[in-house]
C-alpha cells in the first residue's frame, strides 16, 4: 500500500508559515486512496500485468525515494544483518533493491493480498528466496511486529490518512503500533506526500526523536520555497 504522488493532493503547505503546519485530524478530506479495495483493485491489476509481460509496475514516488533512503543507510552504517520491516510493501520492488544492497533480514507485509501475490512473485523472478513477505494489516497486526531495526514507510501512513471510515483512530492506531515494531534506538524512515516536515515532526514527536530530513525535490510558489514529498527519519526512544 503506496499512495502514487500524482494522485494525492501536494503538499504544498511545506511552502507555508511554520505557524500553519500544526498537526491536525482535518488537514484533508477522505479519499478512495484510504481504501483497502482501491489497493487491491491496483495491485490486482499490476499482478495481471507482470503475469502476462513482466512488468512490476509503477513505483511510488520513482526510483530516488528508494535511492535516497538506501543512500542514508549506507552513511549511517545500518548492518546488513539488520531486521527491516517494509510497512506496505506494494510491488515489493524496495525489498528487491534492499537485498541487492546486501541486507539479509527483510520483511514486507500489507493488507492487500493481490499485493502480497505480486511481491512474492517479483521476488522470485529476481531469485530472491529468502525475503519473507505477509498478507497483515499494519494496524491490525496483533502484536506480531516487534524488534525491528528499522521500518520503512513510503506512502502508507498518506493513505491510512485518506481513510474514509476512520483516519483519526487509524493515525493514532498507527503511531502505537510502530512505538511495537521499532526497537528502542531502532529507526523509522517516512516518505509523505501529505503531510509536511512540521505535521510528522508533531505526529511522532512521543516515543521518537527526529534525526534528519533527507532531501527531496523542491519547488517555487508566490516566492516560496517548499517540497512535494518529504522524507525523514526519527530514531525510537523510551
Amino acid at each position: 500500500m503506496e499512495v502514487p504522488t500524482e494522485s494525492v493532493e501536494q503538499k504544498s503547505g511545506n511552502a507555508s508559515d511554520p505557524g500553519d503546519d500544526r498537526c491536525s485530524d482535518n488537514d484533508f478530506g477522505p479519499s478512495i486512496l484510504g481504501t483497502k479495495e482501491y489497493w487491491e483493485e491496483a495491485y490486482q491489476r499490476e499482478l495481471e500485468t507482470f503475469t502476462d509481460i513482466g512488468d512490476v509496475g509503477e513505483i511510488w514516488f520513482g526510483e530516488e525515494s528508494m535511492s535516497r533512503v538506501l543512500r542514508w543507510m549506507e552513511k549511517a552504517n545500518i548492518p546488513e544483518d539488520s531486521s527491516v520491516l517494509d510497512i506496505g510493501t506494494g510491488n515489493g520492488a524496495f525489498l528487491v533493491e534492499l537485498a541487492k544492497h546486501g541486507y539479509s533480514n527483510l520483511t514486507g507485509i500489507d493488507y492487500s493480498p493481490a499485493s502480497v501475490e505480486l511481491s512474492r512473485n517479483v521476488l522470485k523472478a529476481e531469485d530472491l528466496t529468502d525475503v519473507l513477505v505477509k498478507e497483515m494489516d499494519f494496524l491490525n497486526c496483533q502484536g506480531e511486529l516487534k524488534g525491528f531495526d528499522v521500518c520503512i514507510d513510503k506512502g502508507t501512513f498518506d493513505a491510512i490518512s485518506l481513510n474514509p471510515d476512520d483516519s483519526t483512530d487509524g493515525k493514532k492506531l498507527y503511531v502505537q503500533t510502530l512505538k511495537d515494531a521499532v526497537k528502542d534506538k531502532g529507526f523509522f524512515v517516512i516518505t509523505s506526500c501529505n503531510w509536511t516536515k512540521e505535521q510528522l515532526l508533531e505526529r511522532f514527536s512521543e516515543g521518537f526523536e527526529y534525526v534528519q530530513e533527507l532531501p527531496t525535490p523542491s519547488f517555487q510558489f508566490g516566492g516560496k520555497t517548499g517540497n512535494s514529498v518529504t522524507a525523514l527519519i526519527f530514531k525510537r526512544v523510551h
